[in-house]
């Protein structure tokens, strides 16, 4: 292990963060919010819409293409108790998470249920209207394991899937700060407007500010656009509660990355590369890694990019000889022998102060929590100016959290 990242301490990391500072609501327009730009140790104020002055030409930009899904259902017992059922991700196998929502007439999630003590027991019932069409959704408990628990849902029609269910009956599972009950623009604001893929229970939410005016003016100067999948989960909410790093434990969050992507970064691997988001930064990341755990294990049969969190900090010094393009080299081979045009894996990779970057020149990103593994993200990005970084916006009314403003940081 080249440096403890355990022996990190939480306290080194945070900051005052008034409670009026945090963003209620979203802006009229998406990219009419601030924009910090930090670069050469330099920062200053500018305006989301002109983010692209400050890209550089032929850049390489990664977006997160995940949707966030109406998350939250409601139902109400003959008692008069409500109980809300949470959906955190398709029961059993997660490489199979797409499918899950085309699934008809019945399928299984684990969930996190609020109010749990008012149902002990029975199913739950509602009805839901879809193109003017009255059905029933039944809720079934299977298994409760700690907080979370095994729900079989079941609904009156063979051919609504769970997507559509969700969408008729679901609500927009906003971030507990966010200190309100979801509103009807919610449903597209909280989401980006180039999300394809259903999975996430959170907003991947430094690609909120982007608009298709914005997207068409970074096209202009040549800025290809690349994309992964990282279903955010509920974890990226969780604070660090350890007083140091060794005693936290890490969210698995599920990516999904095509050959394509892979082949852009082999092919910009002189220019720059933009990071849009924490989500995009650990998905491309956690890639390099797995490309290193198959260069050091040859003989080994990878299906699955699996990265822990300690993993990137254990391997000796041998093993970092191979550049980020060796690496990727060794994870486009590995795709070809299967002839697979998507991988599939889990990561808890943890980037924190010392972490060495391989992949992402600059990150776009919103500010984050006091002491939390976004903001120890953000420190180990730029370093120690972090601090200046978040002085500066506070100091200049900038907005926080999902619906804040934004910054660019070029790496340090």
């Amino acid at each position: 292990m080249l440096f403890d990242p355990k022996k990190i301490k939480v306290k080194d990391y945070m900051y005052n963060l008034p409670e009026e500072r945090i963003a209620q609501f979203h802006l009229e327009d998406r990219d009419s919010s601030k924009l910090l730009l930090f670069k050469n140790g330099d920062i200053s104020e500018k305006v989301f819409r002109e983010i692209d002055e400050y890209i550089p030409n032929d850049s390489l930009m990664i977006f997160n293409d995940t949707k966030v899904i109406r998350a939250r259902l409601h139902f109400k017992k003959n008692t008069g108790a409500v109980i809300e059922i949470f959906c955190l991700e398709p029961h059993g196998d997660k490489k199979e998470i797409h499918n899950a929502f085309q699934r008809k007439g019945s399928c299984k999630w684990t969930c996190l249920v609020g109010n749990a003590a008012k149902w002990k027991s029975g199913s739950l019932e509602k009805d839901f209207k879809y193109n003017n069409k009255v059905f029933k959704l039944v809720a079934e408990k299977e298994r409760e394991d700690s907080d979370e628990t095994a729900i079989n849902f079941n609904w009156d029609s063979g051919e609504l899937t769970f997507t559509e269910i969700l969408r008729a009956t679901g609500e927009v599972p906003l971030p507990p700060y966010v200190k309100r009950d979801a509103v009807e623009m919610d449903k597209t604001r909280y989401q980006t407007v180039y999300a394809v893929n259903d999975g996430s229970v959170a907003a991947p939410t430094a690609g909120l500010h982007f608009t298709n005016d914005v997207l068409s003016k970074l096209k202009r100067k040549n800025v290809k656009f690349g994309y992964v999948t990282l279903h955010v989960g509920l974890g990226t909410f969780r604070p660090i509660k350890a007083e140091s790093l060794k005693d936290h434990v890490m969210h698995s969050e599920s990516i999904f990355v095509s050959r394509e992507l892979v082949e852009m970064l082999l092919n910009n691997s002189r220019e720059k590369v933009i990071a849009v988001g924490t989500t995009v930064l650990r998905t491309i990341e956690s890639l390099y890694w797995f490309g290193l755990k198959i260069l050091s294990q040859p003989k080994k049969d990878f299906d699955e990019i699996k990265i822990k969190q300690w993993d990137p900090y254990c391997f000796d010094k041998d093993n970092l000889k191979w550049t980020y393009k060796d690496s990727l080299s060794a994870v486009l081979d590995t795709m070809k022998k299967k002839g697979r045009d998507y991988l599939y894996g889990d990561t808890e990779l943890m980037i924190v102060p010392g972490y060495n970057f391989r992949i992402a020149d600059a990150l776009i990103t919103n500010f984050h929590m006091p002491g939390s593994s976004l903001l120890l993200l953000v420190a180990a990005f730029i370093g120690n100016e972090w601090r200046d970084v978040y002085e500066f916006a506070l100091k200049n009314n900038f907005r926080f959290l999902s619906y804040g403003d934004s910054s660019l940081l070029f790496k340090n």
